[in-house]
């Protein structure tokens, strides 16, 4: 009963829009300021096209967080909402929200086992932002592979607060292939590098580990050629972790544990295990930024439509210009807040409030929006209904290219409510006729695109997210990632999803319902 009722609601909303980016003269004819038709139709390719062609020029010396071209970036975007009359997001009608960050130099590190002393980047390689601090421990907890789900656990009986950890790469199987941990005979997410990364380190984190050393042997050279740099990466001021976490190499592996390759069963080693940890950094700020429209009717439920202002800066005195990454996003978000203004000159709400975020240093980790939802939310997180992130729309996926090209990638939309999945659905089908692709959403995914934007700042704190994504192309990441190369009409299509979606959310009767846990 109550699906159905939100069902009808939502095609009221677009019951005009037509299933294509193009319109008839008859339905131009017909609609007046009070259709969200009307509104939507103001999103042009012609427009997205000049604004574009500004952002993502050389002049903006490709957005480096912290850089010229950044600041460029963000003074552009401010005097945008200041010529729509969008006010600030933040109380004192600053437009800017600072974000302190750090450059994360080479750490001074000593490290012995059983007094042999171990060399930084040729042995081992720090991972995280940890603060400067000691241990000296006789013992280092041995977990296999460090794993634990339903079918298969390492950490049965053991404790492992206040410990130094040690794990290998890779998942445990038996003689006839199958993978104890999913009791079946493909890979998961356990061992591929880029997902057991992350969760083998989380899982030990929260049990409480002082110290990770991870053994991957495969993956050593990789990680120690990107994290191992003399200039390293950046991080946030306040991101400091008292954990310590360090892919090692063979010869550390196996000088705490010879037969770390073949054993897999826990155990205690007892070894002299000695770290001297100094971190090194250098401070600066960079920038949010953030501008409001108040909802008519429920003020303190917010919508959040965000994307990322950064991109990869100059190397080599080639400007990487990072039109689809994110200036397609970026664009697209100031077309919708234009859309939703003109509403709300005429008297159209909308009936919540409309947070447009563009948020800094989404290149260097979620940097921004880690700032934003951890340290300090413009708007509380309790007042936060749903964020909808754009990075990357205006492109097609090679592997899209003979199928349908009016395709987009979406996100975590079934991740924490279903309501939300099927008003995008719904949306969706009744406005632009897009084929909405799911491919990326697999819990498995072994890109981890949920992880990688910064709607997962929201998602882990229980909020509604929708990543929409075109996929990755050849020149993701490259100074070819230029404004001719966007399909704007695609563009258009897409970001006018965007706002239908936003629209609904903003304007229906009832706030959107949390119904499923964090994965």
């Amino acid at each position: 009963m109550k699906k159905t009722f939100m069902l009808a609601s939502v095609t009221a909303l677009v019951l005009s829009c037509g299933s294509s980016t193009k319109t008839t003269t008859v339905q131009q004819e017909t609609e007046t300021p009070k259709d969200v038709n009307f509104y939507a139709k103001s999103i042009t390719a012609d427009e997205l096209r000049t604004d574009l062609m500004i952002y993502a020029s050389d002049e903006f010396e490709g957005r480096e967080t912290g850089q010229p071209g950044q600041k460029k970036a963000i003074e552009f975007l401010k005097q945008r909402y200041v010529d729509l009359s969008i006010p600030a997001a933040k109380k004192d009608g600053e437009y800017f929200q600072e974000v302190p960050l750090e450059i994360l130099n080479t750490p001074e590190v000593s490290l012995s086992i059983n007094n042999t002393n171990f060399n930084l980047i040729s042995d081992f390689v720090s991972i995280l932002p940890s603060k400067t601090g000691q241990i000296n421990t006789t013992e280092i907890t041995y977990v296999g592979y460090g794993i634990e789900t339903d079918l298969y656990s390492d950490y049965k009986d053991i404790d492992i607060a206040g410990k130094v950890v040690l794990f290998k790469a890779g998942e445990p199987k038996t003689a006839d292939g199958t993978y104890l941990a999913s009791a079946t005979k493909e890979a998961s997410k356990w061992s591929n590098f880029r997902q057991e990364f992350a969760l083998k380190r989380d899982l030990a984190k929260e049990k409480g580990a002082k110290a990770i050393l991870f053994y991957a042997p495969d993956s050593y050279q990789m990680a120690a050629n990107r994290y191992g740099k003399s200039r390293g990466r950046m991080s946030l001021q306040a991101n400091e972790e008292s954990l310590f976490y360090f892919i090692i190499n063979t010869n550390l592996a196996e000088s705490i544990f010879p037969s770390i390759s073949t054993e897999s069963n826990p155990k205690t080693i007892k070894t002299a295990f000695n770290l001297d940890f100094k971190k090194v950094s250098d401070n600066f700020n960079s920038e949010n930024v953030a501008a409001f429209i108040k909802g008519t009717e429920k003020p303190n439920e917010v919508i959040v439509v965000s994307a990322h202002l950064d991109h990869e800066g100059i190397k080599d005195g080639i400007v990487y210009n990072g039109a689809d990454d994110d200036g397609s996003g970026t664009v697209a978000l100031l077309e919708i807040a234009e859309a939703f203004k003109t509403a709300k000159n005429n008297g159209k709400g909308p009936k919540r409030s409309i947070l447009f975020l563009h948020v800094t240093g989404e290149e260097k980790g979620l940097l921004g929006s880690s700032y934003y939802a951890d340290y300090d939310p413009i708007i509380p997180l309790n007042e936060t209904m749903v964020d909808l992130n754009i990075d990357m729309i205006g492109r097609t996926d090679p592997k899209r290219e003979s199928t349908n090209r009016n395709y987009l990638y979406l996100i975590g939309s079934d991740k924490l409510s279903t309501e939300l999945h099927t008003i995008s659905e719904t949306v969706n089908a009744s406005c632009c006729n897009i084929e909405l692709d799911y491919t990326f959403n697999d819990n498995n995914d072994p890109n981890r695109f949920y992880y990688r934007s910064d709607h997962y700042n929201f998602a882990k704190n229980n909020i509604p997210v929708i990543f929409y994504f075109n996929g990755t192309h050849d020149d993701y990441h490259k100074p070819t990632d230029t404004p001719d190369k966007i399909q704007y009409d695609l563009l258009e299509n897409r970001t006018r999803l965007v706002f239908y979606t936003a629209w609904e959310l903003a304007n229906r009767d009832n706030k959107i319902i949390v119904d499923k846990a964090l994965k």
